[in-house]
């Protein structure tokens, strides 16, 4: 006898699935104006550009129902699922597997005293993201950054956790808050690439996969669509 997965090998009905809703964390990078102490700048709170597209993404999902939330440690990833969190009245169950990929110091990052002008550190960060994307965009794997994870251990630990979570969740609705690398290797993952690094994943994006075991089918990819509400982009 066939089983589910034979019969419906796009996954078309959610009953034989787990559906991954692969949210990417809001903009962590701090305008001149946001003073943040010193000694967390690989561990960032949301700008305020993040917490607007927080709520953009609170606003957009509120009415949907979902079983289970689950996220990245990092403050920009548990911080984005805060306010819809708050409004579903569920609690994200923390994985360390999710973590945004490991790399070197690419652009040395400026100590700043406290309570200066953040405009160096500012432009520092953007500098360093800037790099990265670059680098991963051209090349597509994270081999190119020297001294850092490398995208076949990057990959196998987030295929591992996502399918994990999956697992625990067949015909069920599950909200991950994750990173751009991490929703990359993924997607990459589900649709056979080799590259880690293939698509600009914007910042609080919607990245929706149906998994079942070694089955997984991807149904949307960087959706934006709450971001274009005129109040999340007011200052």
């Amino acid at each position: 006898m066939e089983s589910n997965v034979q019969q419906d090998p796009f996954l078309v009905h959610r009953q034989h699935a787990a559906e991954l809703f692969l949210i990417r964390h809001g903009d962590a990078i701090p305008e001149a104006d946001e003073i943040i102490p010193s000694g967390v700048y690989d561990n960032l709170p949301l700008s305020k550009i993040g917490r607007q597209q927080a709520q953009a993404l609170a606003a957009r999902l509120k009415s949907s129902h979902f079983d289970a939330a689950y996220s990245s440690p990092l403050r920009r990833c548990q911080e984005t699922g805060a306010p819809l969190l708050a409004e579903l009245g569920l609690q994200a169950i923390i994985v360390e597997q999710l973590k945004e990929i490991r790399l070197d110091d690419l652009v040395p990052i400026p100590e700043i005293p406290e309570g200066a002008d953040l405009a160096m550190l500012t432009q520092a960060l953007h500098e360093r993201q800037d790099k990265i994307v670059r680098i991963a965009g051209s090349s597509g794997n994270w081999d190119a950054f020297a001294h850092s994870e490398s995208s076949k251990a990057f990959r196998q630990r987030v295929v591992q956790a996502l399918d994990e979570i999956a697992s625990r969740h067949l015909g069920q609705r599950v909200l991950v808050f994750a990173h751009g690398g991490v929703i990359n290797a993924y997607v990459a993952e589900v649709l056979g690439l080799e590259k880690e690094f293939f698509f600009p994943c914007a910042n609080t994006s919607l990245t929706l996969v149906r998994a079942s075991g070694d089955t997984r089918v991807l149904y949307i990819m960087n959706d934006i669509a709450h971001l274009s509400i005129p109040s999340a982009q007011n200052s």
